[in-house]
């Protein structure tokens, strides 16, 4: 299918202002308007659960957004977990732009391929520096790291045990807790 025209994050949120996208469940994604995945329980009750857990790590450090757009050059993606600079008021009249942002999580059940291609494409992009996705099928933490010329020079599969974020070295996150 060819694309009919390319969205700006401005046209995006004209859009959403004006009622267009009301009930509708979607994202700007380089551009384009794409329906989102819908969440099977077990996609969300680990998301929530990971946010919950992230919250408590990084109490004071850090706002752990749940479900919430970002706002991105020509995307408007709706991670699972983002994790971005405190003040969370800063956040009152705009979407978290990625000088706020130390990193996103994506659980992915149906939406893998979506989360490690076009969402980590997307990312590396923006220059997030850290992108983790959750594979709930293979009971994996996929980690990207170190962004250059819109890919992850650097993708590491973590099974069990702790990773430190690169934004804070003093928090041990337990992989088995995420995935739980």
């Amino acid at each position: 299918m060819k694309t009919l025209a390319k969205w700006s994050v401005e046209d995006y949120h004209r859009m959403i202002e004006a009622g267009i996208l009301r009930d509708r469940h979607v994202e700007l994604l380089a551009g384009e308007i794409v329906e989102m995945s819908p969440e099977t329980p077990i996609h969300y009750s680990t998301a929530k659960r990971g946010a919950k857990y992230l919250e408590e790590l990084l109490f004071g450090k850090a706002d752990v957004r749940f479900n919430g757009p970002i706002t991105l050059a020509n995307s408007e993606p709706e991670p699972d977990i983002a994790i971005v600079r405190l003040p969370e008021s800063s956040y009152n009249d705009r979407h978290p732009i990625p000088n706020d942002i130390f990193w996103i999580i994506e659980v992915a059940k149906t939406s893998l391929k979506k989360d490690l291609d076009i969402k980590a494409a997307i990312y590396a992009t923006a220059e997030i520096q850290e992108y983790w996705v959750l594979s709930l099928s293979a009971r994996q933490l996929i980690v990207f790291r170190n962004p250059q010329n819109g890919k992850y020079l650097e993708a590491n599969t973590i099974e069990a045990g702790i990773i430190t974020p690169l934004a804070f070295s003093d928090i041990s996150v337990s992989v088995d807790r995420l995935l739980s």
